[in-house]
């Protein structure tokens, strides 16, 4: 039989190293502990919240499961809730922080919690309430003022998301998760110096806080301060950033960190969108030009056809898990830190850079209209992106204004979320929907081709035309604007012949498409 002093001892060890945020003694404590008293439930508890720590979930589901056995206590059924969220089961969270808040009404991490999961979940009203009732009970809870602020920023409550943080900075000023949220409401907001010393406060804080310094990096691109901005942007596939751009792959060749590459062979590895790598395969001509004996980009089946055009690529896969051996491998959006690109050396490789395939071509010239002037439109990116909610427009009836230019047709190149809309215009105006005909970005290279101008939303098709060397027409939102089209600029140093256009309001698009519809009637007059 143990010595409960014993086990008390041990318990009160464990429970400081855990503290103490030394999770390997407090885990080898608590096992100890249970090794006296197997029915010790606060030991076991703890062993899960460690677990759970450590992001091993399903050891801490059933060390969290196997204390409710042992006790009913709320503090229990709150981390079980955290456990299932993490897991992504998230009715089953939202049951376990219920029973919590059930057993005790004031339980304010519970309603906290319960409000991150209403977030996640989109339901954005409860997720609001949730916040206030964690706060009714506790006023001092400085993450419940972070979230509320967080809520307040997806919605565009910007003056409440500012109280919001500024609150809980009152309460704990070293809350370094606040001071990054108020820099990201600071960038949108277009108060860009207050923003830096916001992202640099965090990082102050918390030297190793990777989504400060990735937001930084944006800022900083976005600023044009690119020498100082790309080391920042490897952050974005850092293990501990919360939501990863871009994750590590599994190769047997080492990452290219700027070494010499001639005579050497180079993988390119795809990360974030379509556009992404659109926008810097540019860079395989260079690469080349340093000497890459073999370079192979990887890529999605939709890109593969457009990319085997580009100068300098001698090899498209398609398939990540037959990949031969390589020197080295990089991220595309890697490549521009090794070149030490600044916005004045930005390479303007000959255009096009990317090209349409004669039979494609061939093949779309029978779909599009003879005569007339040729303009393709995009109103509408991917629901799945992060700002999908501020870049797309409403809905095909938000470019009404475009529908007077005269002599102008034209040309849907709506994929996915909006496709439907092309099918069924508004009554009087003629569309030619071929988006939704599309089968890759060797379709959609084939039509831009033969068309005069494009105007859309910022989505890949926006770097297709530009890597086509095609006229296009930005329309960029008021909040989240990405960083490559910089600061106030009409033009893109990355795409000559692109234009851009900003909203003004972010609550409404029509101001900003009557300023395009207005640029599109003197175009059709002048290209006539």
């Amino acid at each position: 039989m143990s010595d409960p002093a014993t086990a008390l001892e041990l318990f009160q060890a464990a429970l400081s190293a855990h503290q103490a945020g030394q999770l390997s003694e407090a885990e080898h404590g608590y096992l100890h502990v249970l090794s006296l008293n197997d029915h010790h439930a606060s030991a076991t508890h703890l062993l899960g919240v460690v677990h759970l720590q450590k992001g091993n979930l399903a050891a801490a589901e059933q060390m969290i499961c196997k204390a409710l056995t042992l006790k009913e206590d709320v503090f229990f059924l709150g981390n079980l809730g955290t456990v299932l969220k993490e897991s992504g089961r998230l009715p089953e969270a939202e049951a376990a922080y219920r029973h919590a808040v059930a057993i005790k009404p004031d339980y304010a991490d519970a309603h906290n919690n319960l409000g991150v999961l209403y977030r996640d979940s989109k339901r954005l009203p409860q997720a609001e309430a949730a916040y206030r009732r964690a706060l009714e009970i506790q006023p001092g809870f400085a993450d419940a003022h972070n979230n509320l602020g967080v809520l307040f920023k997806d919605t565009n409550r910007l003056p409440e998301a500012e109280a919001a943080y500024r609150r809980a900075l009152e309460i704990q000023p070293d809350f370094a998760d606040a001071h990054n949220n108020l820099g990201v409401l600071f960038k949108d907001s277009s108060r860009l110096p207050e923003a830096e010393v916001a992202y640099q406060r965090a990082l102050a804080l918390k030297p190793e806080y990777v989504d400060a310094r990735f937001n930084l990096s944006l800022l900083l691109l976005s600023m044009s301060r690119f020498d100082e901005a790309w080391p920042l942007y490897e952050s974005r596939y850092a293990p501990k950033k919360k939501e990863a751009v871009a994750r590590i792959p599994k190769l047997a060749s080492p990452q290219w960190q700027g070494e010499s590459l001639a005579g050497k062979s180079l993988l390119i590895w795809p990360e974030q969108g379509f556009g992404d790598y659109i926008q810097f395969v540019r860079y395989a001509a260079l690469l080349k030009a340093r000497g890459v004996s073999r370079l192979t980009v990887v890529c999605g089946l939709p890109l593969a056809p457009l990319l085997e055009t580009v100068e300098g690529v001698d090899a498209v896969l398609t398939d990540q898990t037959q990949i031969p051996p390589h020197d080295y491998w990089s991220f595309v959006l890697s490549v521009p830190l090794h070149f030490a690109t600044t916005a004045e050396t930005i390479p303007l490789v000959p255009l096009p850079y990317v090209h349409a395939l004669p039979a494609r071509v061939a093949q779309w010239r029978q779909r599009l209209p003879a005569a007339g002037r040729k303009v393709g439109l995009v109103w509408k990116g991917s629901a799945g992106h992060k700002n999908d909610g501020n870049r797309s427009l409403p809905g095909l009836t938000s470019l009404a204004p475009l529908w007077s230019a005269p002599g102008v047709t034209f040309i849907s190149l709506q994929k996915g979320q909006g496709e439907d809309e092309a099918s069924q215009p508004p009554a009087g105006q003629s569309l030619v929907a071929l988006g939704a005909q599309m089968q890759d970005f060797a379709d959609a290279a084939a039509i831009v081709s033969q068309l005069d101008l494009v105007i859309c939303v910022d989505t890949a098709m926006t770097h297709l035309a530009g890597a086509l060397g095609k006229p296009c027409w930005v329309l960029l939102p008021a909040i989240g604007t990405d960083w490559r089209w910089l600061l106030n600029r009409t033009d893109s140093p990355w795409y000559p012949a692109t234009r851009l256009f900003r909203q003004s309001d972010l609550e409404d698009w029509s101001g900003t498409i009557i300023e395009v519809a207005d640029a599109l009637k003197v175009w059709a007059r002048v290209s006539a």
